[in-house]
């Protein structure tokens, strides 16, 4: 039997993954990750507990699995995109706390880089709007506030990486400083047409190039584990963002083909293939885990609040005591009844990007109960989610594509079958659960494989992609419109005036 080793670093959790060849769960292992909130909108990490708990959940799925690392043929890393972590050269060891993508502190510095008319160059080399989210701003901070660091960085005693290049660095002792193409993506300093650092941006952001690791293809080699770690080498062989990593594990290889990851927020992506489109519709352009040095890309967007309205639920409103039991309470009653819920907490994101748009629950009546709130509360993630399709379908057919024709899948929400069943009926296509949820580390375990011969092609993952089931639409199209046209007046009032 042959195996491969997936390290899936998030947020609040580091997670290993052994699969087999066929792409099934062998042995899992989850460690939680603290986290660290110095100021209102400041979001950090300790890059040492992230290597620590990162290599025990390696060590854990191994044992579970009751393999060596000689069983292993090649090792996968998929990691939260953005985070920026600088380190010492030298000794191995980060200068500051990782600052998280979450992290809002270098908006002044977005802002200055707006004003000063930047925003059409940066989206049209990077595919990004200017914003605190990617790592370019958060390096730029770091050198600007961290003693030492600037001089440090010109000297070449200094290395940036987004989290792939901190563990890295970490297995191989070292060895190896080196990121793949949809991480550098993410920074707003990779240029996404020539797959390479972008000079001009780097001097704009005033970053030494000396700080930048080597851009790799997803599947590639990028070093081995240094034996003592697990118990003997291990090839590294594939890298992706959590995202693309996502869209990668759901074998969605060729344009037109979308997934949509239900997680504390909803983040969806459609390939496009080999061509960069500028989004019309308020999506971003981002590089795509692509297997060969030629560049594929894929169209992004995000919803701020999917899974964690839920949460909201359970901790704001009490109205469910533990977050599986929200179907049961939904599904309680037949329909919202007209009820409609906008979870613009922390304001709205893709296709909206409206920062000061707030909650909003209307369509309340004396016959209103908690159980229409809740279903109200499941639906907004689906009308989020639809809008965003929406959007990305519009770019598609003005770019002389099709619209998308199903939507594949995965993250914590997808279990939910009253809410699948409710996508597709707004959406109007197919809503696909695959067999495999844990999509985001299969992803960078099939990477993993290509690299190291354990597949020959994309062509054979897409043959191992097996669907748990599909929810298909039930609901009249004019319904469907009906309804979206209700969430749009919704999403209206939920914006402050003035």
């Amino acid at each position: 039997m042959t195996y491969l080793l997936a390290l899936d670093q998030g947020t609040s959790s580091s997670r290993s993954i052994v699969f087999d060849e066929r792409g099934r769960i062998v042995a899992q292992a989850q460690r939680e990750l603290p986290q660290i909130y110095p100021r209102p909108g400041w979001v950090e990490h300790d890059p040492r507990e992230i290597w620590r708990t990162q290599l025990a959940t390696a060590q854990d799925a191994l044992r579970e699995a009751r393999i060596t690392a000689q069983d292993v043929r090649a090792l996968g890393i998929t990691n939260q995109r953005e985070t920026t972590v600088l380190w010492n050269r030298r000794t191995g060891q980060p200068v500051h706390h990782a600052i998280v993508w979450q992290d809002r502190r270098a908006e002044p510095a977005c802002a200055q880089l707006r004003e000063q008319g930047h925003a059409a160059a940066i989206q049209a080399k990077t595919g990004l709007l200017i914003d605190a989210y990617f790592s370019g701003t958060k390096l730029q901070w770091l050198l600007d506030h961290v003693p030492g660091a600037r001089d440090a960085a010109e000297a070449g005693e200094l290395a940036f990486g987004t989290v792939d290049s901190w563990l890295i660095w970490q297995l191989t002792g070292g060895k190896r400083h080196v990121t793949d193409v949809s991480n550098a993506s993410r920074t707003m300093l990779f240029n996404v047409h020539t797959n390479q650092w972008d000079d001009e941006l780097l001097q704009l952001l005033r970053i030494p190039r000396a700080l930048m690791p080597e851009v790799l293809p997803s599947a590639s080699d990028f070093g081995a584990t240094d034996a003592a770690l697990l118990g003997g080498p291990i090839a590294i062989g594939g890298v992706a963002g959590d995202q693309q990593s996502a869209l990668f594990g759901q074998a969605c290889f060729t344009a037109g083909m979308a997934k949509n990851t239900y997680g504390t927020g909803c983040f969806m992506l459609m390939h496009t293939g080999s061509r960069f489109q500028k989004s019309e519709n308020g999506l971003l352009t981002t590089s795509a885990a692509q297997a060969s040095r030629s560049p594929e890309y894929a169209m992004e967007g995000s919803v701020f609040v999917g899974g964690a309205v839920v949460q909201w639920l359970r901790d704001g409103l009490r109205a469910i005591s533990a977050s599986s039991e929200v179907q049961a309470l939904a599904e309680s009653v037949p329909d919202s009844g007209g009820v409609m819920m906008v979870p613009a907490f922390t304001g709205l994101g893709a296709p909206y990007w409206k920062p000061d748009a707030r909650g909003t629950i209307t369509g309340l009546t004396r016959g209103t109960t908690i159980a229409h709130i809740a279903r109200a509360a499941l639906e907004s993630i689906a009308y989020q989610s639809a809008a965003l399709l929406a959007a990305m379908s519009r770019d598609a057919v003005a770019a002389g594509g099709a619209p998308v024709s199903e939507l594949r899948v995965d993250g914590g929400a997808c279990v939910n079958d009253l809410l699948m069943q409710f996508q597709a009926d707004l959406l109007g296509i197919p809503v696909v659960r695959p067999a495999v949820v844990e999509t985001t580390a299969l992803g960078a375990a099939y990477l993993a494989g290509l690299a190291s011969g354990v597949y020959a092609s994309t062509d054979e993952l897409s043959a191992l992609w097996q669907a748990e089931r599909r929810f298909t639409p039930t609901l009249p199209r004019s319904q469907a419109e009906a309804l979206m046209a209700r969430w749009e007046h919704a999403v209206a009032q939920a914006v402050l005036p003035g």
